[in-house]
């Protein structure tokens, strides 16, 4: 039986990536960082039914010395890094804790890795974020990075240790180049879940604006679920490279908001504001990504739509919401 390491399994990635290695027959760790209520910190695992069926080690990625614990006690074929500090806005207010866990975090990962498990093929999340003021219009595995927040920053440092764990050491170390990916486990934080919660709260009668930032920001999004399937294909590659993950479609914030409204009969302009206190300090306007690589070599492809997954978190947010109402 193939043993799998994630950190950030509690997050939406490592979720969708639990349920997926272990429909594969995987026995799966999740390194657990203490510093969040019991009662909710796998509130995503048990929405998929899996909370029982993953063992958790407790560990931090800006502890060296317990992740050399946790891959001893593990002994992991395979280690997915998907922990960090993922809020790009919150990188602004505390970008010395989201240097100290989205960057040095991988290299604590690495090193640990290379020291206890170093024939286990690694996977570190990068992101599209790393693209920032875009030098081309559409990004590939060669266009240059240009990174316009703390976040991105600190995922080009980790992207880059990567690379070079590969090359120095022989490590079969990986990235994945993701594109926004989001889901019906997507955090309330973020603007994609924050719409489709917003539409559920507005259809049911909670609330009748929804107050966003820049609505003309154009994204490329797909499903965590299809992109979770590109990770694991990563690693089981003879040799470790690096991929772009994404649609090849992208799409403004405004079109996400009409397609989610429009969905339970509602016009998204009767009820969408603008607050300037939700733009960026620095914005990244457009990003786009062209995934021929990840399709020409791991076979992957996209399979859920943009319409689908919006359908799907709509759906989702509504059917919490009315739980809470019948619960109260």
């Amino acid at each position: 039986m193939p043993r799998a390491l994630i950190t950030g399994i509690t997050g939406q990635d490592g979720a969708y990536l639990s349920q997926l290695l272990l429909s594969k027959g995987y026995e799966v760790f999740g390194l657990l960082r203490r510093s969040a209520s019991s009662e909710v910190i796998d509130s995503r695992l048990r929405w998929l039914g899996i909370a029982g069926k993953v063992t958790m080690l407790d560990g931090n990625l800006t502890d060296l010395s317990s992740l050399l614990r946790v891959l001893e006690e593990s002994k992991p074929d395979e280690v997915y890094n998907l922990g960090a500090q993922s809020f790009v806005k919150t990188s602004w207010t505390q970008p010395l804790l989201t240097g100290s866990v989205t960057a040095l975090g991988v290299g604590n990962i690495l090193e640990a890795v290379r020291l206890v498990a170093p024939k286990a093929r690694f996977y570190q999340a990068s992101s599209s974020e790393m693209y920032g003021l875009i030098q081309e219009p559409i990004q590939d595995e060669k266009t240059p990075f240009y990174p316009r927040s703390p976040y991105a920053v600190a995922k080009l440092y980790g992207h880059w240790m990567t690379v070079n764990y590969r090359e120095s050491f022989g490590l079969h170390a990986s990235s994945g180049i993701l594109f926004n990916h989001e889901s019906p486990l997507r955090g309330l934080e973020f603007v994609t879940r924050k719409i489709t919660d917003g539409v559920a709260r507005i259809k049911l009668g909670l609330a009748d604006e929804l107050p966003l930032g820049n609505l003309d920001a154009k994204r490329d999004w797909g499903h965590a679920r299809d992109y979770v399937k590109a990770m694991w294909l990563m690693l089981q590659q003879e040799v470790p490279d690096d991929y772009v993950v994404a649609t090849n479609r992208t799409t403004t914030v405004r079109e996400f908001c009409r397609i989610a409204f429009a969905h339970v009969g509602l016009d998204y302009e009767k009820h969408v504001t603008v607050n300037p206190a939700f733009l960026r300090p620095a914005e990244v306007e457009v990003l786009h990504g062209n995934p021929a690589k990840a399709e020409a070599k791991l076979g992957w492809k996209p399979e859920t739509s943009l319409e689908q997954m919006v359908q799907e978190m709509v759906d989702a947010d509504i059917k919490r919401h009315q739980a809470r109402i019948a619960a109260a």
